[in-house]
């Protein structure tokens, strides 16, 4: 277990620990900035009514999932520190009102998502789209958005049981996608399935990897939780050998599972959002050093809570926390470090470049 302090009051009570400080009431990383890359992020997704949240719009104040007022254990799986109405207006933000403008999925933009990266360190962001086969364009909003803003990236999004599965991805890759994401709990798929497996082949032979959702996170249905067992993507890496995969969440409830997985199969990353800090240490002792990866599942959290867990578990181990923020990403996504060295933030600067 940490022998460091883990819990705290507030997201901005983060600046006890020798990491992060307050200016003008905003959460800022202190001291020199290492750039970091975050792979997990979204912006507003929308159903049915494609592209109605503006995605370029600036907000005051970005309204996180988990509120930046509630208490914060850092050594447990990060959403049990919601409280009874932080989960019921998160559904309700993901459910009836992702058909609308409103909640606080307005705030969930490019604009903002730079303000808090700038404040941070975060160099660049990987968006991570989630569609269904029809009533959605969320891939196709997210790269148009990544078309212009050179401190974001897009994967694509093509659901399984989508008609014409090969020019759909062939279209994302020529708009920028260097790989798609598959949530099977949102997009009600089982990551075995024999349309999944056709499009993990699909992406392999087109030299995209596949971002997974992994694992049951205990806010889900329990119909979508029986579709994230770790037994399930175990099977699908097996079936898929030439197919590169991210563990997102590093396999949420069933870490175990996860790491092992990560340790077997040298195609398979280990992506650290939402875990506690005792699983992101054994991530940077245990797993495969060249496959681990920073995320921090933005706009559900502060991209500063996976980032503390990170620098605690990283503390004198230089090497590894470079590969964990941003080498390891770098060589995935084909970005070239020194360009990635050459426009890290400035101490306060909050700008994204």
């Amino acid at each position: 277990m940490p022998t460091v302090r883990t819990r705290f009051d507030s997201l901005n009570d983060l600046a006890q620990l020798p990491y992060f400080e307050l200016r003008d009431g905003v959460l800022c990383r202190a001291g020199e900035l290492d750039p970091i890359v975050d792979v997990h992020t979204h912006l507003a997704l929308a159903f049915v009514r494609a592209k109605i949240v503006d995605l370029w719009a600036s907000h005051k104040q970005t309204r996180h999932y988990l509120p930046s007022e509630r208490s914060l254990d850092l050594d447990v799986y990060v959403n049990k520190n919601l409280l009874p109405e932080d989960l019921r207006r998160l559904k309700l933000d993901l459910g009836p009102l992702s058909v609308t403008k409103r909640g606080m999925r307005a705030t969930h933009t490019v604009a903002n998502l730079c303000r808090d990266m700038g404040a941070l360190g975060v160099v660049r962001s990987v968006l991570l789209p989630i569609d269904f086969p029809i009533l959605s364009k969320n891939a196709e909003a997210y790269l148009e958005v990544a078309a212009v803003e050179k401190a974001v990236i897009s994967l694509g999004s093509v659901h399984p049981f989508a008609r014409n599965l090969a020019a759909k991805l062939d279209a994302q890759k020529a708009a920028g996608a260097m790989g798609v994401k598959v949530h099977p709990a949102v997009q009600k798929v089982a990551p075995e399935h024999p349309k999944a497996l056709e499009l993990y082949r699909l992406c392999a032979e087109r030299g995209m990897h596949v971002t997974w959702h992994c694992g049951p996170v205990g806010i889900e249905s329990l119909a979508s939780r029986r579709l994230c067992g770790l037994g399930r993507y175990a099977k699908a890496i097996e079936l898929s050998p030439e197919t590169t995969f991210v563990l997102g969440h590093s396999g949420a409830l069933e870490f175990e599972a996860g790491l092992k997985l990560a340790q077997r199969h040298e195609k398979v990353y280990l992506e650290i959002s939402c875990q506690s800090l005792t699983n992101v240490q054994r991530v940077v002792r245990e797993g495969p050093p060249d496959r681990i990866l920073f995320g921090s599942d933005w706009p559900f959290y502060h991209q500063a809570i996976p980032l503390a867990k990170a620098l605690i578990a990283t503390e004198e181990l230089p090497e590894q926390r470079a590969n964990l923020l941003w080498k390891n990403a770098c060589r995935l996504y084909e970005v070239d470090p020194g360009v990635l060295q050459a426009h890290r933030p400035r101490d306060n600067d909050r700008s994204c470049e």
